[in-house]
């Protein structure tokens, strides 16, 4: 099954993949490798912003990441052509805006992990990071970097 018929068997839409705000892109491919940089929360009715432990709770962050997961799909689709080519999610790196008091980081990351192989089975399974840190650009409460192993081109 193709990963498009995955999705739409899940009843996934993906966003459009978001520009660059600043000087950067949006992906690199290099040596069999796609960098995506950090994807903010930003969902289709807006920019999910906060702290958890402060002003959000642990499902809000969950919930955020999970749309920081879709936006690096989104990415992953819109720099290799078709997401028949993702090989393996190899790494995801996520950052959590929270109070000094939160430490459920890794449970938030679930929310964007938990996708990876909802969409892409055994290849979904990765290596990770869930840093707290005290602020993300725009006020956004998670941002996730990736790295994918990507397949030849035929």
């Amino acid at each position: 099954m193709s990963i498009e018929a995955r999705l739409t068997e899940l009843g996934i839409t993906l966003p459009q993949a978001a520009a660059p705000v600043a000087a950067y892109v949006a992906a690199v491919e290099a040596n069999g490798l796609l960098h995506i940089s950090g994807q903010i929360s930003l969902a289709p009715d807006g920019l999910m912003t906060g702290r958890l432990g402060e002003d959000k709770e642990l499902d809000y962050g969950v919930a955020a990441a999970r749309v920081c997961g879709l936006n690096l799909i989104a990415q992953m689709k819109a720099a290799l052509g078709s997401l028949d080519r993702v090989e393996r999610i190899v790494k995801l790196g996520a950052f959590i805006s929270s109070a000094p008091g939160f430490t459920d980081q890794p449970k938030v990351a679930n929310g964007a992990s938990e996708l990876m192989v909802e969409v892409f089975g055994e290849a979904g399974k990765h290596a990770r990071s869930a840093v707290g840190v005290p602020v993300l650009p725009l006020g956004a409460v998670v941002e996730i970097d990736a790295i994918v192993l990507v397949k030849a081109q035929a």
